[in-house]
């Protein structure tokens, strides 16, 4: 069996920048085993799967190691492989997913994501984090799947150097470290060592909590945030309420044939 796929640089224009992410277009769902296994074998952040239901499209999103139930890189390319590979021509696309219906908005080289919006309650900081970050907290929230971690400001983001052991030690996806920018409105990284993740390069997904707790703590509902991960990425974020938008651009690395 053969069929495409394409490997897509998110919320970059400049190839070797941003996150990769792999995008399979099927016919029908592989099983489970052999999705993953494809995953494992693109050893990227996430690898995305697609049917066509007929009016409807299905995404799953695979890392290395697990199956996922929101991915917003990964959202991002598979809605540009249609947009620029697949001649799909209107304004915007949904995807039936594990969260519910994604939506995608074309405008000019832009892409906009409405995510659900999963803001985080401040929480005791977890031993894990305590001696996995190794800088005091501000504070520490948790979400639906996350930690996330307030540092006083950028140089304490960018020089974090985690102990990845005591981070994979913890419940749930991974932990997120944010601060305030310095020419942006905020930055943060992302680490899901338990995911088979050690740095996701940019993270849609963890912006669902950033974006109401930045928009909150700026009196802002749109901003503009940095991934200052070592290819780092530039996201468009405002925050809708119940959903927040998420915006970035995309470019294609390559254009192949997996068989299986």
């Amino acid at each position: 069996m053969k069929f495409p796929i394409y490997q897509i640089d998110a919320f970059t224009d400049e190839r070797f920048r941003g996150n990769p992410a792999a995008v399979c277009i099927l016919q029908e769902w592989l099983p489970d085993e052999t999705m993953q296994n494809i995953a494992a074998e693109n050893n990227l952040a996430e690898t995305a799967f697609v049917v066509s239901r007929g009016s409807s499209l299905e995404l799953r999103w695979f890392t290395p190691k697990i199956e996922v139930d929101l991915c917003g890189h990964a959202t991002l390319a598979t809605a540009y492989v249609f947009k620029e590979h697949l001649n799909y021509e209107p304004d915007e696309i949904s995807f039936k997913t594990r969260s519910g219906i994604l939506k995608v908005i074309f405008g000019g080289n832009i892409m906009s994501m409405l995510f659900p919006s999963r803001p985080g309650t401040v929480c005791e900081a977890p031993l894990q984090i305590v001696e996995g970050i190794k800088v005091q907290p501000l504070e520490v929230l948790k979400s639906v799947e996350d930690y996330m971690v307030v540092l006083r400001n950028e140089g304490e983001v960018v020089g974090l150097k985690p102990d990845l052991e005591n981070i994979r030690k913890l419940e749930g996806r991974g932990v997120i470290v944010t601060s305030q920018g310095n020419e942006v409105d905020f930055v943060s990284r992302f680490f899901a060592p338990h995911a088979g993740i050690d740095e996701d390069p940019v993270t849609g997904s963890s912006h669902t909590t950033l974006i109401p707790y930045w928009s909150k703590k700026l009196n802002k509902r749109s901003m503009t945030a940095l991934q200052v991960s070592k290819r780092g990425g530039k996201l468009f974020c405002e925050d809708l309420g119940e959903r927040v938008k998420i915006a970035g651009k995309a470019v294609t690395f390559l254009v192949g044939e997996i068989t299986v």
